[in-house]
């Protein structure tokens, strides 16, 4: 159950796509929505601007604006706004502590905008727990379909991105489509091989992703699943499977190594080339 859902703010477009996802999510919840907007100064810096600096008011009265905007859309939605200072990736991070789900445009290959700009977005989904959902600003009007699609590694621990798929799938009414890619060897890639492996591992492969999902069916009756299990790069079967979908699930191994934002290969995929909203959901 959702306490509270936060969205980072820089006036963008990719930023005002992620706001208004991200206010349908708090009434789908039913909780409240705080607006952020991070201005990047350093501790010295933002020491002696706060109270002082205009970019800062500024910020402000455009979280204010923003805010007012959403009740009007939202008379049911409860708003708050919050200006921070400091590293944006840190800033977010220590902001999503607080929250349920922190939400940030994305402009997908070309990267994100604003303090999302090169790598403060891996760096904020790096350094927090909490799930993260990427919003591209899509220019195709697409009815919510309620369907949510999820990403799974059957060889890893599946159950945080299960649990947070099948309950955005049951508070939509949607279908949950549970998407595992495998391959071969690259030695034996040709079509004699690939038909062998299908009919001979294809089978096992089903019968694992079932054995997964089968605790979670139980859990949720009200959700109708699919599942898929093809021969095929987890990032490019999540990105065919994301049109028209309401969101896509993937997870990311939390690690301590201090270098690097650990997100791993196929979530950097499918966050800069899946036109839905991705969520990225922490797992040990």
């Amino acid at each position: 159950m959702f306490r509270r859902v936060t969205v980072g703010v820089d006036g963008a477009p990719e930023s005002g796509a992620a706001v208004e996802w991200a206010a349908q999510e708090s009434l789908l919840h039913d909780v409240p929505l705080c607006l952020v907007h991070v201005c990047a100064w350093t501790d010295e810096v933002a020491a002696g601007v706060v109270g002082v600096d205009p970019r800062y008011h500024r910020a402000g009265e455009y979280l204010v604006a923003a805010a007012e905007e959403l009740r009007r859309k939202n008379p049911s939605l409860e708003v708050s706004t919050r200006v921070l200072t400091g590293h944006p990736a840190t800033a977010l991070a220590d902001e999503a502590i607080e929250t349920d789900l922190l939400v940030m445009g994305s402009r997908g290959l070309s990267g994100v905008m604003g303090y999302f700009l090169g790598s403060v977005g891996m760096e904020t989904v790096s350094a927090t727990e909490q799930p993260v959902v990427f919003v591209r600003l899509s220019r195709h009007v697409v009815a919510p379909s309620g369907d949510i699609v999820v990403g799974l590694d059957i060889g890893r621990f599946c159950d945080p991105l299960l649990e947070f798929g099948f309950q955005e799938a049951a508070r939509r009414g949607g279908r949950l489509l549970a998407l595992h890619g495998w391959s071969i060897p690259p030695v034996v890639r040709d079509a004699t091989a690939l038909y062998a492996a299908q009919r001979e591992r294809g089978p096992d492969v089903a019968r694992r992703l079932a054995e997964i999902l089968a605790p979670w069916k139980d859990k949720f009756p009200s959700v109708a699943v699919v599942e898929r299990s093809p021969i095929g790069a987890p990032a490019q079967l999540l990105v065919r499977a994301a049109p028209g979908a309401d969101l896509v699930v993937i997870g990311r191994r939390v690690r301590t190594a201090s270098l690097g934002a650990h997100i791993g290969p196929v979530a950097h995929a499918v966050i800069h080339h899946c036109a839905a909203p991705v969520a990225v959901v922490a797992h040990h």
